[in-house]
């Protein structure tokens, strides 16, 4: 991808310090957002899929609020990459958006998540709207693998996986590296995100009981 004499001056991690592309230029940086966001964001309605079994076999109430708080932050996630991939996509291909194969099942997958979000909003009743959106969710995770393979099904202008398990990285090091440090701040933000968003749901929904008033009064409780 990238000429050696070009890249082996530079070795310095970071958007501003990585080596540039010989075609691309500046303007491959993009992919230290664009290409995590793109990946938490299918992650991330992997992780509902399962939260949504757990509700449904197990039923679990947890999984529900972990379901409904992970959707706000994946449709974020798959906004950007959506946002950055149009930007990106300016320079690389002439225009900010084409109906290409990835890109519009990336798309699917953002209307997918403002669905469950609507949903989820217009179900008073909890157990009900959990159960609703529970299978939305499923119904909806057939289109990750067309995310994932639809550069090898389809003819289209989007460049396919940089990383593959059985294949050695099409990027040298000096910019894969940083690429490998963006993708764990960004999961680690989603974590850290998520956690303090189901810790607010179940404070939420459990306000009326006796642990919940003694945690906000600052008194001793007994939950874990």
């Amino acid at each position: 991808m990238v000429e050696p004499d070009l890249y082996s001056r530079r070795s310095d991690l970071g958007l501003a310090f990585a080596p540039q592309d010989y075609q691309q230029g500046n303007s491959f940086r993009i992919i230290y957002l664009h290409v995590p966001a793109a990946a938490l964001a299918q992650s991330c309605y992997l992780l509902m899929a399962i939260a949504a079994v757990v509700g449904l076999v197990w039923k679990m109430k947890v999984a529900d609020m972990v379901l409904k708080c992970a959707a706000p932050i994946g449709a974020s996630f798959c906004f950007l990459a959506l946002f950055t991939g149009a930007v990106w996509g300016k320079p690389t291909w002439g225009t900010w958006w084409v109906w290409d194969a990835r890109l519009t099942s990336m798309l699917i997958l953002l209307f997918l998540y403002l669905g469950v979000m609507a949903l989820g909003s217009a179900i008073q009743d909890r157990t009900t709207a959990g159960r609703a959106v529970a299978v939305l969710v499923l119904v909806g995770v057939v289109n990750l693998p067309i995310i994932k393979y639809s550069v090898e099904w389809w003819n289209t202008l989007h460049q396919p996986a940089t990383f593959k398990l059985t294949e050695k990285p099409a990027m040298p090091a000096e910019m894969w590296m940083p690429l490998l440090v963006s993708a764990i701040g960004i999961y680690s933000f989603f974590g850290h995100c998520l956690l303090l968003r189901t810790r607010n749901e179940i404070l939420e929904r459990e306000k009326r009981t006796l642990w919940v008033r003694k945690l906000v009064k600052g008194e001793p409780t007994d939950a874990v």
